[in-house]
């Protein structure tokens, strides 16, 4: 849990006063200023929503007393082990963002699923009441032409990439980072993360193009049923 001094410090990094954050987490200046001097003790979605504003801005808070700007970074993920990670860390950005938009492109559902089952699995069940209760989560993805594997249907739209078009780089973005998977790795797959936003911002740019272009399923997706 954070703590008065790490949103006193936040606020700091960004040259912002109490009524600035006020502003953007929709409190009164009062409420932030009564939890950066622990005088009282804020609910845990307040918490949630101070922390998302701070997110949003490219901030993260660290054990110990610490908040920082979240470095640029490059990590590569590996195998069963490393999707587990990777939806970790996509659960963990929508849950601490505000006005969430996933982009997934080129990743077929299928194998994505079959890479780490239980993983994907647990992540789709647990982005359920997620959903349901938060109406800025946006998710799109476009997968091939033909391809009915519509597994998350029930938060994301789909489309379909054309048949006569070249095959794009299989990527999925989520924030500032963008994960470039290879399904031919051993063991599969194998998911470079690059942190950063600028080449986060090109790659948005070249999504929402392909999206644009992309053709729509025949019927609409069916919601998924477990």
């Amino acid at each position: 849990m954070i703590t008065g001094r790490q949103i006193k410090a936040a606020r700091a990094l960004l040259g912002w006063d109490a009524a600035d954050l006020a502003k953007r987490a929709k409190l009164s200046r009062e409420t932030v200023s009564n939890i950066e001097n622990d005088l009282v003790q804020a609910r845990e979605n307040t918490l949630a929503d101070i922390v998302r504003v701070f997110v949003d801005n490219r901030l993260e808070f660290l054990d110990g007393q610490g908040v920082r700007f979240r470095p640029e970074d490059v990590e590569v993920l590996n195998g069963p082990e490393g999707m587990e990670r990777f939806w970790n860390l996509v659960y963990a950005f929508i849950q601490t963002s505000s006005n969430v938009i996933i982009r997934q492109n080129g990743i077929p559902e299928g194998p994505l699923d079959a890479c780490a089952p239980k993983a994907a699995a647990a992540h789709r069940e647990r982005m359920k009441p997620l959903v349901a209760t938060r109406k800025d989560i946006k998710a799109r993805a476009i997968i091939d032409e033909g391809d009915m594997n519509f597994l998350c249907s029930d938060y994301f739209q789909y489309r379909w990439h054309p048949k006569t078009a070249p095959p794009p780089v299989p990527y999925y973005i989520f924030g500032d980072t963008v994960g470039i998977f290879a399904f031919d790795a051993d063991p599969a797959p194998k998911v470079v993360l690059i942190t950063s936003p600028t080449i986060a911002r090109a790659h948005h740019t070249q999504f929402d193009k392909a999206w644009e272009l992309a053709l729509t399923p025949p019927q609409p997706p069916p919601q998924q049923t477990e």
